[in-house]
């Protein structure tokens, strides 16, 4: 799941800067798409435009998680499973043999 993580984590970001620059410089209401206007609402065009961006930059991620050397993926492989996951808690291992 980590891996999943490693791509589409970066991706997301990548594709919310991307967003917001295309945005604040073109007006939804001005798209037009094979000739033809877009008659969408702007939450449709900006969530369809943002999915858009984050498939393309999840592609260039993926593509460079492939494309990095194994040592380098073993590297993170090591230090991800040394690092504490701090959203869950580690569970309590019960002494049987101690005395209350």
């Amino acid at each position: 799941m980590k891996h999943v993580i490693w791509v589409l984590w970066p991706a997301f970001i990548a594709a919310g800067i991307a967003e917001t620059i295309f945005f604040t410089l073109i007006d939804p209401a001005q798209l037009y798409l094979f000739g033809e206007r877009v008659e969408w609402s702007a939450t449709a065009t900006y969530s369809t435009g943002f999915l858009l961006f984050w498939l393309v930059c999840s592609g260039s991620s993926l593509m460079t998680y492939f494309m990095m050397p194994e040592v380098a993926k073993e590297a993170l492989r090591k230090a991800a499973s040394e690092r504490e996951d701090l959203a869950r808690p580690k569970k309590r291992r019960e002494d049987t043999g101690s005395q209350r």
